[in-house]
């Protein structure tokens, strides 16, 4: 491990408001992917540097400007953008324009969004909500890339199955001691109910002994100072249960403000606050209202990149011939499977094993050259098996 910095600084002139933005570039081997799961996402990543553990190395995957909030996906291109004279001639004016114009809203969900940006205190929420702004801004292009709406929402849908996975350590620790107090003083509960049942049937026992016909008149009048005990006993009893049973309900109201205190938001789910917003989760759908490109969880994230792959497969201009296509048609299958879209899982697993077995054939005599397709070939046959299990099951 290592302490050293996994960033360098890169200065970028923002195309719509002229500022001077100093953007982090991570560094080529800052972390190690361990892992990734079938649709390609990293499952386990390794920072050399472990104060970077809670972070997303999808933080950096966008750029976003501190002044107007333009965001778009950080390359080469972007950073290169003045000497791109396609991009200053039929783009940039029109994107300055309309994205000006939406940041100029009253209620604006570009400047609601840019404003909650805190990589330090919110790394997750923020990579998520970089993503979405540089969402909108492709939205905002005369005519968007479909394949680049497909590339943001995939990470999108990334960032929710991370998050989900509670990969902040500090937080899923908090999680875990409010859940086993709120499970104990639950127990504590149901003991003090069971001891309330119980003293019901002390009491119905006690008053059927003594109204028992078999019992002579001269022995229960004998036996009233007994009967009278008792009551008092039992009362007693009774009155001091019922206080338990308020101390109950105190020690829950403490622990409901344990709760606000230590995570905020619903206390059901044990969200973290965010801002002014109980949760993140609130705060995301108070912006799904405005503006319906906001997707809420990964379903809904994966949901729409299928969409946009699926445009951009069937133009074929964004998408070159052989592996980029072959992976693309793959993805189409793998998220239409995750989301529950089997026929067209299918439909798009065979597309991608008949054109994955073409190119490894046409190109036997170049290993180098076919190494990804036929790994995707493998991942599409295994998961194509997969899909079909599942949907005859159904």
């Amino acid at each position: 491990m290592t302490s050293e910095a996994p960033f360098f600084l890169a200065k970028v002139e923002c195309p719509v408001c002229k500022t001077i933005n100093e953007f982090e570039t991570i560094k080529v081997g800052a972390y190690t992917e361990n892992g990734r799961d079938t649709d390609f996402c990293p499952s386990d990543i390794t920072w050399r540097n472990p104060k970077f553990h809670a972070y997303n190395p999808l933080l950096y995957f966008t750029a976003t400007c501190e002044n107007c909030f333009y965001t778009r996906e950080f390359t080469k291109g972007y950073k290169d953008w003045k000497n791109d004279s396609y991009f200053k001639t039929y783009r940039q004016k029109s994107i300055k324009d309309k994205h000006l114009s939406l940041l100029s809203e009253s209620e604006s969900v570009i400047r609601a969004i840019g404003e909650k940006l805190d990589a330090s205190r919110y790394p997750h929420e923020t990579a998520l909500l970089k993503l979405s702004l540089a969402v909108i801004d492709e939205t905002l292009n005369e005519k968007p890339s479909n394949l680049d709406l497909g590339r943001l929402y995939i990470r999108i849908g990334w960032l929710y199955r991370d998050m989900a996975r509670g990969e902040n350590p500090n937080q899923q620790s908090i999680k875990s001691h409010l859940i086993t107090i709120e499970n104990k003083i639950d127990t504590l509960k149901a003991s003090l109910n069971d001891v309330n049942t119980n003293l019901y049937d002390v009491d119905h026992a006690i008053t059927q002994e003594f109204e028992d016909n078999k019992i002579g008149t001269e022995l229960k009048s004998a036996l009233l100072p007994i009967r009278d005990k008792y009551d008092v006993e039992l009362k007693s009893f009774h009155e001091t249960l019922k206080q338990l049973i308020v101390k109950i309900d105190d020690i829950e109201t403490v622990n409901t403000e344990h709760k606000q205190a230590a995570m905020g938001g619903d206390l059901g789910d044990l969200e973290p606050s965010y801002y002014d917003f109980k949760s993140f989760f609130e705060f995301l759908a108070h912006m799904a209202e405005k503006h319906r490109d906001i997707v809420l969880n990964e379903k809904e994230a994966l949901t729409k990149a299928v969409e946009y792959y699926k445009h951009a497969f069937s133009e074929g201009r964004s998408i070159a011939q052989g592996n980029q296509q072959i992976q693309a048609s793959y993805l189409i299958a793998e998220l239409s499977r995750r989301i529950g879209q089997s026929e067209q899982a299918k439909e798009y697993f065979n597309t991608t094993i008949r054109s994955g077995q073409e190119f490894v054939y046409r190109n036997k005599g170049d290993r180098s050259r076919t190494a990804l397709a036929r790994k995707i070939l493998e991942l599409a046959i295994e998961q194509a098996r997969d899909n079909r299990a599942k949907s005859a099951a159904k």
